[in-house]
C-alpha cells in the first residue's frame, strides 16, 4: 500500500481529517482535507465532525486548534516543527511590558503560544490586524511579538503602538533588492507581500495580503504574473488554483525549515501511533479563548 492510500485509510479508521497550512510542502498540501492560514483551519475543525485533528503546521496552530476544540484529539506530527517568532514572547516576558504600559491594551498575534494569548486583551491574525487595533477604545497598544505586523499596522491607525521586537526569520529574508530585481525581469507582474515583511519591502508592494488574501486577490485580478513575497510553500496551491498565471517567488530562499518538517511519512507516523498529543491547560485555555473570541466579535478584514 502506498503512502497516500494508507493515509486514506488511516483517517477513516480514526475518524481524523488532515490540515495542512500553505506553506507546508506540496504533497502534505495535496492529501489534507483542508488547506488555508493558521487560525481559519482551527475553525474548520472546530466544526467538522472528526473526532482527530492532525495539525501539520507549527506549534502554535495546533494550541489554537486545541483551544477551539479541547474535546477533540489534536496531533502534530512533528514535535519539534516550532514557530521561531512564536518563542520569542513568553507570558513572563508579556507581563514585564504591560508593567510598563499600564493604560495600553495588549494585540497579539495569532502566531503566539496559547499561554501568551492567555495574557492578552485580544488576538489578530494578519488579515484583521488593522481593523482590531482600531477596534479598541485604548490609544496605546502593546503590539506582540511581530515588528514588522506592527510596524504595518502603525501605518494605518492613529493609535500608539508599542512593537515587540518579534520577527519571522523566513520573511526576514526577503530583501527589498529581491524584489527589484523580480520587477526588472518581469516588468508587468504585480507584487504580493505578507504584512510579515520588513518596511522597506512592504513599501514596494502593490498590494499587501494575508496568506489567504493573496490566494482571493490572485484569482479575481486581471494580472497574469505575480511576484510573491511570502513562504515559498503559498506557490503551489497559487500555481495549482490559477494554472494560467505565473508566480515567481521573491526569493528562493523564504523557506521555513520548521513547516517543511511535516512529511506523509510523519503524518502516518502520527496517527499509527497517535503521536504527538497537544493539550492546552483549561486555565489558559479559556482565557486564551477570551482573547480569540474577541477577535471573532471584530471580524476577519480581508
Amino acid at each position: 500500500m502506498d503512502e497516500i492510500e494508507r493515509i486514506k485509510q488511516l483517517k477513516k479508521e480514526k475518524n481524523a481529517i488532515i490540515l495542512a497550512h500553505n506553506y507546508q510542502r506540496g504533497d502534505v498540501q495535496d492529501i489534507a482535507d483542508f488547506v488555508g492560514d493558521s487560525f481559519g483551519l482551527s475553525q474548520k475543525a472546530a466544526s467538522h465532525t472528526a473526532s482527530v485533528i492532525v495539525f501539520c503546521g507549527v506549534d502554535f496552530m495546533a494550541e489554537s486548534a486545541a483551544i477551539l476544540s479541547p474535546k477533540k484529539t489534536v496531533l502534530m506530527p512533528e514535535l519539534l516543527a516550532q514557530c521561531p517568532m512564536a518563542a520569542m514572547i513568553t507570558p513572563e516576558l508579556l507581563r514585564k511590558e504591560k508593567g510598563k504600559y499600564p493604560d495600553a491594551a495588549v494585540v497579539c498575534y495569532v502566531n503566539t503560544p496559547a499561554s501568551v494569548k492567555a495574557e492578552s486583551d485580544i488576538c489578530c491574525t494578519s488579515a484583521n490586524a488593522i481593523k482590531v487595533v482600531n477596534s479598541l477604545a485604548e490609544d496605546e497598544i502593546i503590539f506582540v511579538p511581530d515588528k514588522n505586523l506592527a510596524l504595518y499596522v502603525a501605518a494605518h491607525t492613529n493609535k500608539k503602538i508599542i512593537p515587540w521586537n518579534g520577527y519571522c526569520p523566513t520573511h526576514h529574508l526577503i530583501l527589498p533588492g529581491d524584489i527589484l530585481l523580480e520587477k526588472e525581469e518581469h516588468p508587468e507582474a504585480e507584487v504580493l507581500v505578507h504584512p510579515e515583511c520588513r518596511p522597506d519591502v512592504v513599501a514596494l508592494a502593490d498590494k499587501v495580503l494575508s496568506t489567504e488574501g493573496m490566494l482571493k486577490y490572485a484569482g479575481i485580478s486581471n494580472s497574469r504574473e505575480f511576484i510573491i513575497g511570502t513562504e515559498v510553500g503559498l506557490l503551489h496551491r497559487l500555481r495549482k488554483e490559477n494554472p494560467e498565471k505565473t508566480f515567481i517567488p521573491a526569493t528562493p530562499y523564504a523557506v521555513c525549515p520548521n513547516m517543511k518538517m511535516n512529511t506523509l511519512q510523519s503524518i502516518i507516523r502520527s496517527l499509527e501511533r497517535n503521536e504527538h498529543v497537544i493539550k492546552v491547560p483549561e486555565d489558559i485555555r479559556a482565557k486564551a479563548k477570551v482573547a480569540l473570541d474577541r477577535m471573532l466579535e471584530v471580524g476577519r478584514g480581508d
